[in-house]
């Protein structure tokens, strides 16, 4: 049996050698805030795609809601197994347009680390105390730059800066798009199968033009528009999904705003979320002693730290939490 040192020179090399000249190659990274040696082994982006998947905030994705708060039912998609399947999605288009992989992968690792509990509603909730609307993209950067400073690239930050289609500018690289159609193509297809598993749409529900154009839900779908990024992008020489392929994927979107994300059962969870959201945030800033030393940056507010705090709960420790402060009675 024989092996082959493989260094960070020669990943750097084969990077200039293989990859598409549109590609973000690692030895041309603008840098990270704090200068670090270079790693023997390790390109600049391999590290970065470590550094998140260690860090604390990626763990606690697991217990972090998708669509359904704290589902019961274990085959339904958690922000963890939403993260992942981003990333897989992310690696293929990569791959298949020869851009680099383990950029789109550490940024695709990253791009939801700042979401708050209980999803969407969590974030809607936490901007109630803030001027300007509060973005899981933005608590992200703070909890990696910040919360759990673990000196990325900027590169990566900027991938998970810009990782939502709502923020301007978009990513600054090719692979922090493709990101962005990864990630919407994760939680469409995903999301439309916990919707049937759950009871909330039927197949028969769905847009015509989504089985026309994807086939059956399920892997045909992420299959159809992978495909379409590779196809659109190596026709226009930048990251894009053909034109009637985006069409249907928006009326898709429109269809799972109105029938799941905004359906009127969905109203009493976003209500419960607010009521846990807003009484664990008035809580701690009446008490802020309770809040733990790791989220006590002191260049914050009261307010800033509570918030941090509150953000990085998981479903189920702000249930237990909640719980154990208002409704003592329920413990035991």
């Amino acid at each position: 049996m024989e092996f082959r040192r493989r260094t960070r020179n020669e990943a750097e090399r084969l990077e200039r050698e293989l990859l598409a000249p549109a590609a973000t190659l690692s030895s041309r990274s603008k840098g990270r805030e704090v200068p670090e040696e270079p790693d023997p082994y390790r390109t600049a982006f391999e590290r970065d795609r470590d550094r998140i998947l260690h860090s604390k905030a990626f763990r606690r994705l697991k217990h972090k809601t998708q669509v359904f708060i704290d589902p019961e039912g274990d085959h339904f998609v958690t922000r963890l197994t939403h993260t992942l399947q981003v990333t897989q999605i992310g690696r293929s288009i990569a791959t298949f347009l020869s851009l680099n992989e383990t950029l789109t992968e550490a940024i695709c690792l990253g791009h939801d680390v700042g979401h708050a509990p209980f999803g969407h509603a969590g974030e809607e909730a936490l901007a109630d105390y803030v001027d300007a609307e509060w973005l899981h993209s933005q608590q992200g950067l703070r909890i990696f730059q910040v919360l759990e400073p673990i000196n990325l690239t900027w590169e990566v930050l900027d991938g998970i800066r810009a990782h939502s289609w709502k923020i301007d500018p978009p990513p600054g690289t090719p692979e922090g798009v493709v990101c962005r159609f990864a990630d919407r193509i994760a939680y469409l297809t995903h999301d439309v199968l916990d919707a049937m598993r759950a009871g909330v749409i039927a197949e028969g529900d769905l847009p015509a033009s989504a089985i026309a154009r994807f086939g059956e839900p399920g892997s045909p779908w992420i299959a159809a528009m992978i495909a379409s990024v590779i196809e659109e992008s190596i026709a226009t020489g930048e990251v894009a999904m053909e034109p009637d392929c985006l069409e249907v994927m928006h009326e898709l979107r429109d269809f799972m705003f109105d029938q799941v994300y905004l359906r009127p059962e969905a109203a009493a969870h976003k209500r419960r979320v607010f009521t846990i959201i807003h009484e664990l945030v008035d809580h701690l800033l009446d008490d802020p002693s309770q809040i733990p030393d790791t989220y006590r940056n002191p260049q914050s507010s009261e307010l800033g730290q509570v918030i941090d705090y509150v953000a990085g709960m998981t479903d189920r420790f702000a249930l237990r939490l909640h719980d154990t402060l208002f409704r003592p009675e329920a413990i035991g």
